[in-house]
C-alpha cells in the first residue's frame, strides 16, 4: 500500500517550494498531483463573469483558453517534487463543484481531463481520478452521456498507460447534499464493469472518497465489499457529516465523538487486502494552520498516514513473523485470540501482575516479563495493552533484541464488549 499527500492547502501553486519541502521533510514520498490547483473549480465556474485580478484567476483562464498548456503550467509543482523526490501516482483531473449551476462548462472540462491524461503519461502517473459529469444533465440520461465520456478518455489512456478511476459523488439539492453518482455501491461496480467490458480491458477502476461517503451516510463496510479489487484508492479526509470539508482525520469530532465511520471503512479495507493508494486530504486543516505550525502538522499527517496503513495491514504484521508472544493479560489479549488466536496462535503471553503468573487466560499460560529472555530471536513480542511506550520501554531496558510489535483493537471483525477489571 503507497501513502500519498494531497498539497492543497499545504502548497501554495504561486510559490510551492516551501509547501512541497514540508511534504517530503515530513516523510511523504509520493503526492496526489492535483491538476485543479492550476484551475480550481470555483475559478473554472465564475469564467466569463468575473474579470480575473489574482494570479491564479489569469493562470485558469489561460489553462482554459490553452488547454495545451496545462503540463507547463504545473512545471512549479513538478520541479518541486522531482527536487523532493516525490513520485505522483495518483492525479486528479479538473472537475466542476458538485453545486455548480453552469451548465455550459462540461466541454471545457473534457479538454481539460483529455489534457491531464497526456500529463500523467508525461509524469509516469498511473491513476487519473476522473469526476463524473452532472451538471445540466437529466437523471434518466447521467448513464449514456458519461458511458460516452469516460470511453472517449479510455482512448486517450489506453495511449499513455493511464487507468481512469470514478468516485462516488455527492449531489446538492436545494442546499442539501444527497447521494450522487456512484455513492451506491451496485451502480458503482456496474459502471465500472460496463466501461471496462467496453473498453476491452481494465481500464477503469475506482477511488473511494471517504468524505463523500460520510456526508451521504454511506456504510463503507458494505461499500468497500461491494468494490472489491475495482478499488484501487482511497482519499482519507474527515468532515462533520453534514458540510463539505477536508479536515486531518479523526478531528471531526463532536462531545468526543467522531463524525466518521473510520470502524467500517478499515474493516472493509483488512478483509479484502485493499494494497492501492491510500491518499491523505487535509487541505482545510493545513490552510487555517499558520506557515510557522505547518511543518508540525504535516508530520502528524504523515503519522495518522501510518496508522491506518498499519491498522488496514495488521494481519499482513502477524504473518510476517515465524512466531509471536503476547504481553498483557487483559481486554485486547481477549479480541486477539477471538480474532487471530487460531489463525496466529501465541507462544504464551505474560504480564506485569505477579498475581497472573503460571495461570491459564484464554487459552494461554500468562508468565513473567523475564520468560521472554528465553525467546529464540527471530519471536515477535506483541504488546496487547495500551501502555505500549511504557512497555516498550521496559522491554529494551531489559536488553531484548526481539521485534517488538503493537496490537491494537480498536478496529477488530468482533470485540469482547464486556470489559474485565484488572486491567490498571
Amino acid at each position: 500500500m503507497n501513502i500519498s499527500c494531497e498539497p492543497s492547502g499545504i502548497a501554495d501553486i504561486k510559490f510551492p517550494r516551501q509547501g512541497f519541502s514540508d511534504i517530503a521533510s515530513a516523510g511523504f514520498q509520493s503526492i496526489l498531483l492535483d491538476i485543479s490547483m492550476v484551475c480550481p473549480a470555483g475559478e473554472l465556474e465564475y469564467l466569463g463573469k468575473r474579470k480575473p485580478k489574482t494570479f491564479e484567476s489569469k493562470q485558469a483562464v489561460h489553462i482554459t483558453e490553452h488547454p495545451e498548456e496545462l503540463y507547463n503550467s504545473l512545471k512549479p509543482v513538478l520541479e518541486q517534487c522531482e527536487k523532493g523526490k516525490l513520485s505522483s501516482p495518483i492525479a486528479m483531473a479538473p472537475y466542476l463543484s458538485w453545486e455548480t449551476r453552469r451548465t455550459d462548462l462540461n466541454g471545457l472540462v473534457e479538454q481539460l481531463t483529455k489534457e491531464s491524461i497526456r500529463v500523467c503519461g508525461q509524469t509516469g502517473t498511473e491513476y487519473l481520478i476522473v469526476k463524473p459529469l452532472s451538471a445540466g444533465i437529466a437523471g434518466s440520461e447521467l448513464w449514456e452521456r458519461n458511458r460516452a465520456y469516460y470511453l472517449e478518455l479510455a482512448e486517450v489512456a489506453k495511449q499513455y498507460g493511464v487507468q481512469i478511476l470514478l468516485e462516488n459523488q455527492c449531489r446538492d439539492v436545494s442546499g442539501h447534499l444527497t447521494r450522487g453518482i456512484c455513492s451506491d455501491g451496485v451502480q458503482a461496480v456496474e459502471w465500472v464493469d460496463l466501461l471496462n467490458e467496453a473498453a476491452g480491458g481494465e481500464w477503469f477502476g475506482f477511488c473511494m472518497d471517504v468524505g463523500g461517503c460520510n456526508l451521504c451516510g454511506q456504510n463503507m463496510y458494505d461499500f468497500i465489499l461491494q468494490l472489491g479489487s475495482r478499488l484501487k484508492a482511497v482519499i482519507l479526509r474527515d468532515c462533520d457529516g453534514h458540510g463539505e470539508a477536508s479536515l486531518l482525520p479523526f478531528t471531526g469530532v463532536y462531545r468526543r465523538q467522531t463524525q466518521t465511520d473510520w470502524l467500517n471503512l478499515i474493516r472493509g479495507l483488512r478483509e479484502t487486502g485493499f494494497d492501492g493508494e491510500l491518499v491523505l486530504d487535509l487541505q482545510d486543516t493545513a490552510a487555517v494552520f499558520s506557515p510557522i505550525l505547518r511543518p508540525e502538522l504535516v508530520r502528524l499527517a504523515k503519522s495518522v498516514a501510518e496508522y491506518f496503513k498499519w491498522q488496514i495491514e495488521i494481519e499482513n504484521l502477524l504473518k510476517k513473523h515465524p512466531s509471536r508472544v503476547l504481553f498483557g493479560a487483559g481486554n485486547m489479549c481477549r479480541n486477539y485470540m477471538k480474532c487471530y488466536g487460531e489463525k496466529y496462535p501465541p507462544l504464551f503471553t505474560c504480564d506485569n501482575n505477579p498475581k497472573t503468573w503460571e495461570t491459564e487466560f484464554c487459552g494461554l499460560t500468562v508468565r513473567s516479563p523475564e520468560s521472554l529472555r528465553e525467546l529464540p530471536g527471530d519471536c515477535a513480542i506483541f504488546i496487547c495493552n495500551i501502555y505500549y511506550r511504557e512497555i516498550e520501554a521496559q522491554l529494551r531496558d531489559m536488553g531484548l533484541s526481539n521485534p517488538i510489535e503493537f496490537f491494537n483493537d480498536e478496529y477488530m471483525p468482533t470485540f469482547y464488549f464486556d470489559r474485565l477489571e484488572r486491567e490498571r
